[in-house]
């Protein structure tokens, strides 16, 4: 099944920039995960991953800044996957 998601060139300048003004003010891992679980629970722009994704896309972040994240998630995930 294909499902179709807000591409984040949808949101409003201030909407991107806030969500990464708060990726950025995670300082731990654990913050940054609390902070993916809430997205995803509470926005319909899609999972946190694809909008990381689309902003490194567009040059919205670094690269260095969207491994960062994306690292997280995934290890996170893979974690999670293995128990």
């Amino acid at each position: 099944m294909i499902t179709t998601q807000r591409p984040v060139e949808s949101m409003s300048r201030g909407v991107r920039d806030a969500i990464v003004d708060q990726l950025r003010a995670c300082k731990t891992q654990e913050e940054i995960l609390n902070f993916e679980s809430w997205f995803n629970s509470e926005t319909n722009s899609g999972p946190l991953y694809q909008v990381i994704c689309d902003f490194l896309r567009t040059r919205s972040i670094s690269r260095g800044l969207a491994a960062k994240w994306l690292g997280i998630l995934l290890n996170d995930r893979d974690e999670k996957l293995n128990m």
